[in-house]
């Protein structure tokens, strides 16, 4: 299969994998749209960016898609200052938290966008460019008439595969029993991966992956979380 753009599936432009929710800003999201926005946010309609001149430098490369409130964001970025980050949320909220969390903690190694995660990467990452892809507890869409929602589908996986270098690795995340399954059974089929799980399933936590405090409470309650890697092998 040839990696062109005319070869990338379209269909993920039609059928959304999020909702947009109004919501109201503090005063702390404010400031960091107001103050954070020009030094660090990015539009879709730039088209294809140059990471490495945005970042002045040539770096270990990760792009989360929907990093909600920014708060694992912030704590990979704080943890790795050698490593670069490129997040996507469409909420605006998030998006003001992230950015004033990186403003206050006097962080650089992040830039981000606020649109839909899968024409970024379509339309703004070059080809075998990232060194990871983060996918930390999209939303399971869990009825079953709304499983065409979810953003793990065969052409997201080969899309990521596209921009991943080899050996780059696709981690996801989810507290849905239902939901890894179907991750699990997506990703095992989709070509040029390999499954980074000893057993060819589920991996433990990894410690670079924040445990939030929504997964606190849910592990109080009994809630599982299960984690997976595949990487690009071809």
């Amino acid at each position: 299969m040839t990696d062109t753009p005319e070869s990338q599936p379209r269909a993920m432009r039609t059928i959304k994998s999020f909702v947009m929710r109004a919501g109201r800003m503090t005063e702390g999201q404010e400031r960091g749209l107001e103050r954070g926005w020009p030094l660090y946010g990015l539009e879709l309609a730039d088209g294809l960016q140059d990471f490495d001149r945005l970042f002045g430098r040539q770096a270990s490369r990760t792009f989360e898609i929907g990093f909600g409130m920014g708060h694992s964001t912030l704590e990979m970025a704080a943890a790795a200052p050698e490593q670069d980050f490129i997040g996507v949320e469409v909420h605006k909220p998030g998006v003001g938290a992230l950015l004033n969390g990186m403003l206050t903690a006097e962080l650089s190694n992040i830039r981000v966008y606020s649109c839909d995660a899968l024409e970024v990467l379509r339309d703004c990452v070059a080809d075998a460019s990232l060194d990871r892809v983060l996918l930390f507890f999209p939303d399971p869409w869990h009825k079953s008439r709304h499983h065409k929602r979810r953003i793990v589908q065969p052409a997201f996986a080969e899309l990521v595969r596209r921009k991943l270098k080899v050996g780059g690795v696709l981690h996801m995340a989810t507290d849905w029993a239902q939901y890894a399954e179907h991750m699990l059974e997506v990703m095992r089929a989709a070509p040029g991966f390999h499954n980074l799980s000893a057993d060819g399933t589920f991996i433990p936590r990894p410690e670079e992956r924040p445990v939030t405090k929504f997964e606190r409470r849910g592990e109080r309650l009994g809630h599982g979380v299960w984690d997976l890697k595949f990487a690009r092998s071809e």
